[in-house]
């Protein structure tokens, strides 16, 4: 397949593509063949503050728009990036070394984010309050909050990128979204996509900035003035870090971090059906997202049996050029990322761990990779690789997979395989993770759902109604229809 030209050495701000205030540049590299994927603009501060105090300036009337018209726009430009789903995905697969595959599926699920934002458009709703003062009417009512700033990951780029972008605008804000600099011209695509559906000007701004100005473009962002949420989507460590940052700035944040998440194996569970929900969510863009199952934990009597055919499930799947059709398994996003699962494994198998598939890298890749009989003793346990090295710890009963699988401060997705349903529901209410799912796959997610974790995964949720509370103002009105009598 043949690369496309990018059209990503512009941030767009105001409506018009622009480069950064100082004229500067940096390089995406491709993680896959080394050579620069896209040259973009290293936006800074006065960068941000630019793209802030356009979207504070198209608040007012995108605020005061009819919501048919925002769930026009929003049903347009989803039809917008389903005609360029394509172009997009090779954009992807470029800077990230994703599979094209992932690309399209991140493209055909953001297209769903899209369509489910315009049905959110009439989601300001409220209600009226039964008051105790005579001839009075009590309002709960919902307004947009104003700037909503998204800083997005690379790992899922169109959908996270989206994620932070359409919610918000159907409710009334405008958005400024700070691109990774892993995926500078998928996020940038957010922005044309706008563009092309007809967005007012300074709705939708995307800004882009080199690695070592993250921090500075970052405070801005969070403490303008003019910005009053914070979407934010990536690790624990920064998120902790941007958390502390809006909690002096007063402001409310949405956090998406990072997870561990376990999948219990019961005895009774139908094994080939777990192995195939396994072997999609270990693996599945090499592992490279939040919802990746992290740990099998798995019933004693059975452990053997999942192991092995999940090993050579992994085996099968075919790893390479991220941009060849049939590639199943592409790249990881850089050698940090090669060096970090390398270590967990080799600290395993130092450990008395074994290795039934996969084990070491081969290039910028790293094969499918089942590390057995893992204990806490093991960094592997506790530490997410966000890799296709997977741990399968036994459990001697559902009790203990129980207390194995919540051995973790992360909280966001988990799963349960067993043919009762009743004991999967008693072990589902007992799992400390905001998303648990009964014989299906960790990685599951959609639009309409409320996603978000728990614990050290964040807080705050994303999708469906849930969005509603995070990026609207809940305000309470009255109405006095006589003179109210005051005792002094």
């Amino acid at each position: 397949m043949q690369a496309v030209a990018v059209r990503d050495e512009k941030q767009f701000i105001n409506g018009a593509w622009t480069g950064a205030v100082d004229g500067k540049t940096y390089q995406k590299k491709n993680p896959f063949t080394g050579q620069v994927a896209s040259q973009v603009a290293a936006g800074k501060r006065e960068d941000a503050r630019r793209a802030i105090e356009a979207a504070a300036a198209a608040f007012p009337a995108w605020s005061a728009t009819a919501p048919g018209v925002r769930r026009g726009l929003l049903l347009k430009a989803a039809d917008v990036l389903e005609r360029r789903m394509p172009e997009i995905a090779n954009i992807t697969a470029i800077e990230t070394g994703q599979t094209f595959g992932w690309g399209m599926f991140n493209c055909i699920y953001t297209v769903g984010i899209l369509r489910e934002a315009a049905a959110q458009a009439y989601g300001l709703v409220g209600e009226v309050i039964p008051t105790d003062l005579p001839d009075t009417t009590a309002m709960a009512v919902r307004q947009p909050v104003g700037v909503v700033a998204g800083i997005a990951p690379w790992n899922a780029p169109m959908i996270l990128g989206m994620r932070a972008v359409a919610a918000p605008l159907a409710y009334g804000n405008t958005v400024v979204l700070k691109a990774s600099e892993e995926s500078p011209g998928s996020h940038l695509a957010i922005a044309s996509v706008f563009e092309e559906a007809g967005f007012p000007k300074g709705v939708v701004n995307v800004i882009t900035n080199a690695p070592p100005d993250a921090a500075e473009v970052v405070d801005e962002l969070i403490a303008n003035p003019r910005t009053r949420r914070i979407s934010f989507t990536g690790s624990t460590k920064i998120g902790r870090l941007i958390a502390e940052s809006a909690g002096r700035h007063l402001k409310r944040v949405v956090l998406e971090l990072g997870g561990k998440a376990p999948m219990i194996v019961l005895g009774d569970a139908d094994i080939d059906a777990a192995v195939s929900a396994a072997n999609f969510g270990a693996f599945m863009n090499q592992g490279q997202i939040c919802m990746s199952t992290e740990r099998f934990v798995v019933e004693k009597s059975i452990a053997d049996e999942f192991a092995k055919k999940l090993a050579a499930k992994g085996q099968s799947l075919k790893m390479g050029d991220p941009l060849d059709p049939q590639s199943q398994i592409g790249c990881m996003i850089n050698s940090g990322a090669i060096e970090r699962v390398q270590a967990l494994v080799d600290d395993a198998v130092a450990k008395g761990a074994k290795v039934l598939c996969g084990g070491k890298a081969q290039g910028p890749c790293y094969p499918p990779t089942v590390v057995y009989g893992v204990t806490p003793a093991m960094r592997i346990y506790h530490e997410e690789s966000f890799g296709p090295a997977k741990p399968v710890v036994i459990a001697s009963d559902a009790e203990d997979a129980l207390r194995i699988a919540n051995d973790t401060p992360y909280g966001l997705s988990s799963a349960v395989f067993t043919r009762d349903i009743n004991k999967a529901l008693r072990i589902a209410e007992k799992l400390e993770f905001g998303i648990c799912h009964i014989n299906g796959a960790t990685v599951h997610d959609e639009p309409q759902m409320p996603f978000g974790g728990q614990k050290d995964s964040g807080y705050g949720k994303f999708g469906s109604r849930a969005g509603v509370d995070e990026f609207t103002e809940l305000r309470w009105i009255t109405i006095r229809r006589s003179p109210t009598p005051y005792p002094i």
